[in-house]
């Protein structure tokens, strides 16, 4: 007694009006779940996988899935080539961009360059050096010399990790190809060669300088050009400065990450500077300039009379550099008014002389504190 096939959107858990992009996600999630290579000896696991490409084999074909739409599994069926459903092994063909992606999930990523490919060479490997500059030097760019610990590729082997003269052969397993095809039930799977790990060759014999590494450890000094404007976290990259890559792959990237150190005076906020002035309450009262250091010399603050404590000005264009660009942030000036705490006995009868014409209460109909400085000392 046979046992009746499963309707194909209910095996995808897919609606029978879901579009490709959702049927292709539901096919690759059941594929990777129950691939046997993920599954060992599980038969049920199997059942399931086939299950699943044989429905994705037809709801992906615009016309078998019309077909199946209206006869059901009868539509898809007598192929003539005894396969299930219509599903044949040629149907792969046009699902490369799912398996490779299945395929490189399940082995730990693919390391050809294409269909029908050779394996691909290996990239070597990112490196990352931390370099503290001073919030002048961030402000306003700098060139640092830097030494970096590093592989580099042995000046004997130039990085085989063999004896130059007969010392690296052709892998009998997979006979120089780099990499070998596994049948896996209806599906012919490649993978990158285990003994020779994709080279397509193995050692003989191993180089004598690095004991078959094909690298030495070494220091490179390097100079970085850092531009203004630069913050905390910012990357620099350096192409081609990282480790290098075996059988004479492209290097990898260094990748410089700055900090900046704070600075006693001044705030950074993104491309602006902010900083607290400082002013007794004489100058608030009666207004004065002020002389302020900023990274472009001494610049002059007028305070005008009256001035409350917390108001800010703002110094248009002298913030931080935009990187990459001429344009700079602003400074903003906040107004601390500093009220003493000693007096000298002249200062104290001043004052004492002014509370005599200060109201007893804040009525906002009297002259403020400030008003009454000013006339006082004006």
């Amino acid at each position: 007694m046979s046992v009746a096939k499963r309707d194909y959107y209910e095996v995808l858990s897919v609606s029978r009006q879901c579009d490709d992009a959702t049927l292709k996600s539901a096919y690759r999630k059941l594929a990777l779940q129950y691939h046997p290579d993920r599954n060992p000896d599980n038969r049920e696991a199997e059942e399931k996988f086939k299950e699943a490409a044989e429905a994705y084999a037809v709801l992906s074909d615009p016309q078998k899935r019309a077909s199946y739409d209206r006869f059901g599994h009868q539509g898809v069926s007598g192929n003539g080539n005894g396969a299930p459903g219509g599903f044949e092994e040629g149907n792969f063909a046009d699902f490369g961009d799912i398996f490779g992606d299945i395929f490189g999930d399940i082995f730990g990523g693919s390391s050809r360059s294409g269909r029908g490919g050779r394996t691909r060479v290996q990239r070597g490997d990112d490196l990352r050096y931390d370099l503290q500059i001073s919030f002048e030097d961030a402000m306003r760019g700098l060139s640092a010399d830097i030494q970096i610990p590093k592989l580099e590729a042995c000046t004997k082997c130039q990085g085989s990790g063999a004896e130059p003269n007969g010392g690296l052969v052709t892998c009998s397993v997979c006979n120089g190809r780099g990499e070998v095809v596994y049948q896996q039930s209806f599906l012919s799977i490649r993978k990158s060669c285990p003994t020779c790990g994709g080279r397509g060759k193995v050692i003989r014999q191993a180089c004598s300088q690095c004991k078959g590494e094909g690298f030495s450890r070494t220091e490179k000094k390097l100079k970085v050009n850092i531009p203004a404007g630069v913050d905390s976290g910012t990357r620099l990259r350096l192409t081609a400065e990282g480790n290098p890559a075996p059988a004479g792959g492209q290097p990898g990237d260094l990748y410089v990450v700055i900090n900046v150190a704070e600075h006693p005076i001044f705030e950074r906020r993104e491309t602006d500077l902010h900083c607290s002035l400082p002013i007794n309450i004489a100058q608030a009262a009666l207004g004065a300039d002020v002389e302020i250091e900023t990274f472009d010399g001494s610049q002059t603050v007028r305070i005008p009379e009256g001035t409350q404590p917390g108001a800010q000005f703002k110094l248009r264009g002298l913030g931080v550099p935009h990187l990459n660009s001429r344009a700079r942030g602003d400074m903003y000036v906040h107004v601390d008014v500093q009220v003493p705490r000693k007096l000298t006995r002249e200062q104290r009868k001043h004052f004492e002389e002014l509370s005599q014409t200060l109201p007893a209460d804040n009525s906002p109909h009297e002259k403020s504190v400030f008003e009454k400085v000013r006339d006082f000392f004006g």
